[in-house]
């Protein structure tokens, strides 16, 4: 029976010794359950807490953290003109301070919550100006024939 001193560490490298693999784990890293945490307790408390009617047509489409957990930007969704969505983000900003203190009660996995900056998430926005250029295209020239659109889309 070999020593212990003769077995391989569990971190060592090299022939023959164990190797952990990297991924392997079936729980995504703290900052990404942190990140999922925040986007839905900051979704929640747009729905249901806050009282400004700006945060009304917006949500939280994703929230980055990264592994120190201080900071967390929060990209908002939100529907409208540039104008409007540019006041959701205001009214985000102002609110910052009540949604620390709400997460700080609610997230009790946290010594303190991240500090929270907003950004608007243009991607949506981008997407329907995409859908419209080509809508507007089709419009002028006409489906094109090569194109097969499927069953559902006729």
């Amino acid at each position: 029976m070999p020593h212990s001193k003769d077995r391989a560490h569990p971190r060592a490298a090299g022939p023959g010794r164990f190797q952990p693999v990297l991924g392997a784990s079936s729980r995504p890293p703290r900052p990404e359950r942190i990140a999922e945490q925040l986007r839905q307790e900051i979704s929640t408390l747009m729905v249901t807490e806050m009282k400004d009617p700006r945060v009304r047509l917006a949500s939280v489409s994703r929230v980055r953290i990264p592994p120190d957990l201080r900071i967390a930007t929060v990209m908002i969704s939100a529907v409208g003109d540039d104008s409007e969505r540019h006041a959701v983000v205001a009214a985000m900003r102002h609110a910052e301070g009540y949604l620390r203190a709400q997460l700080g009660h609610r997230l009790e996995n946290l010594k303190s919550p991240p500090h929270l900056t907003f950004e608007l998430d243009e991607s949506i926005a981008y997407s329907v100006r995409i859908s419209g250029v080509l809508r507007e295209l089709e419009s002028e020239h006409g489906p094109d024939p090569d194109v097969d659109v499927g069953e559902e889309s006729r």
